[in-house]
């Protein structure tokens, strides 16, 4: 923080991101997760469709229902079948006549139901235990096999490839990919932009990574249409390959505020009134497993922050570069214009320095330099026009005012002065013929004066003093 300070100033103040607590919560399109908050109702007979397509429903379905339906798929084909076996025993009296050496069953060894669902359980399993197996003189037992091994393999094929696809669902995948808490508002390269940050937790990268931007806002069209949830796609470099990332490190996302964006009216006075979401998808692939990813996350108008920027959290180590993600969320207010792009085009005086919001915020230094600079003029308004003339020409001289008094009671002149005014010389071959001949007259005043200094300090009759005055108002500027 403390370099952020020597970097940026003092009046600079890192800010953490929104808390829950202190902004209006109000009802989202797309939740921070991602999650969308859309329920389909009143579907009738369209809810067959979900049937049509079982395994992506029971893809779709949480945790819980899946293992339920797992352990129930199961618990009841295997009761099923075991009943199958032991209706075969029932029907062919192989359960009265297990224990007859010279009967031949069509199972061995089923005396009852749990035998007979052990036999299955054996058979499904392909354990063989050897102690109960099925015999050539039973036609329907060797159906009832062929049955049970199809049966087996599409249950198994269809319940296990279920599980395995939804525990390597991309969804996790998506939970390692960060997006800040709020996004900001602020100029970059002299533009008003939109920021948010994205970064990635894990080493593996996202291959072909790609960002979006919606606006979800209602609008009324001019034919009198209400559209509730209006989608308006935010331009995030989709021209100029921008929205292409190489997302190794933390980014930081721009949209540019400009007149084809939908933001070109907002302004910090209008955001506060603003009903808006701004819905971000970043799409990319897995570089281990190689299925697509896909991480959403939303913005309402209260977590937009006017002004503020994101805090650094690249920082060089010895070999490496390591990312602080304490920092990633936190922000810092800058000095931004609270006025629209529209209205900056329309009145480009309001990006002058003194209308600017940052301008009661200035760092002292600017505030000394400020202060010079009006001392400066001051000390140079008060030199007369011609001497300010030939100053400017020479630049190596010292900017200090030319203090030469003319009153009733004292008109009386140095030695020192005349002769700091005789050392003014012009640099430039094209003076004027006034600049030369007030020079020129300057010079012999001088010397005249410097002949005998001791008889000008005797000198104290005015009247003496009229001629060489009058030359002296001849040639000075009419204030001297």
């Amino acid at each position: 923080m403390s370099a952020v300070r020597r970097k940026f100033g003092d009046e600079y103040q890192a800010v953490g991101p929104a808390r829950s607590g202190t902004r209006r919560e109000r009802q989202r399109f797309v939740d921070k997760n991602g999650r969308c908050n859309v329920q389909h109702g009143n579907l009738g007979g369209e809810s067959s469709r979900y049937l049509s397509d079982l395994f992506t429903t029971l893809v779709d379905l949480k945790w819980r229902w899946n293992l339920l339906i797992f352990l129930l798929t199961y618990t009841v084909a295997w009761l099923v079948m075991a009943s199958m076996w032991w209706g075969i025993a029932y029907l062919r009296g192989d359960l009265h006549r297990a224990h007859d050496g010279t009967y031949s069953p069509c199972v061995a060894n089923v005396y009852n139901f749990p035998s007979a669902f052990l036999f299955f359980i054996e058979t499904e399993a392909t354990i063989g235990y050897g102690h109960r197996y099925i015999t050539e003189r039973c036609p329907e037992g060797i159906v009832l096999f062929l049955f049970q091994s199809l049966l087996g393999s599409i249950v198994d094929a269809f319940l296990i490839g279920c599980m395995f696809i939804k525990m390597s669902q991309p969804k996790k995948r998506a939970e390692t990919l960060m997006f800040s808490h709020a996004a900001v508002v602020s100029q970059r390269d002299g533009k008003l932009c939109l920021m948010f940050r994205v970064g990635n937790l894990r080493n593996s990268h996202m291959v072909s990574a790609q960002i979006r931007c919606k606006l979800i806002k209602s609008r009324q069209t001019p034919e009198g249409e209400f559209l509730p949830l209006d989608q308006c796609e935010l331009d995030v470099g989709f021209g100029t390959g921008a929205d292409q990332l190489f997302l190794v490190s933390p980014l930081t996302i721009c949209h540019e505020i400009n007149s084809k964006s939908p933001f070109f009216c907002l302004s910090q006075r209008s955001l506060r009134s603003e009903q808006f979401e701004i819905v971000v998808i970043l799409e990319g692939i897995v570089e281990t497993t190689g299925m697509t990813c896909q991480a959403r996350t939303s913005y309402t108008e209260d977590e937009v922050l006017w002004g503020h920027r994101f805090l650094p959290v690249m920082s060089l180590e010895d070999g490496f570069f390591r990312v602080d993600y304490s920092q990633f969320h936190a922000t810092f207010e800058v000095p931004t214009p609270p006025y629209s792009v529209k209205e900056q085009e329309e009145n480009p005086s309001l990006l002058s320095p003194l209308n600017s919001p940052g301008n009661n915020n200035k760092s002292r230094r600017e505030q000394v330099c400020s202060l010079d600079c009006i001392d400066t003029a001051g000390e140079k308004n008060k030199i007369p026009f011609k001497l300010q003339k030939i100053s400017l020409r020479k630049e190596d001289l010292p900017r200090r005012p030319l203090r030469m008094t003319s009153s009733n009671t004292e008109k009386t002149c140095s030695t020192g002065d005349l002769l700091k005014i005789q050392e003014i010389r012009p640099i430039s071959n094209s003076e004027d013929s006034d600049d030369r001949i007030q020079l020129k007259a300057l010079k012999i005043n001088a010397e005249a004066l410097t002949e005998s200094a001791s008889d000008l300090k005797l000198q104290k009759n005015p009247q003496s003093m009229c001629p060489l005055e009058m030359k002296l108002d001849d040639n000075f500027p009419a204030k001297l």
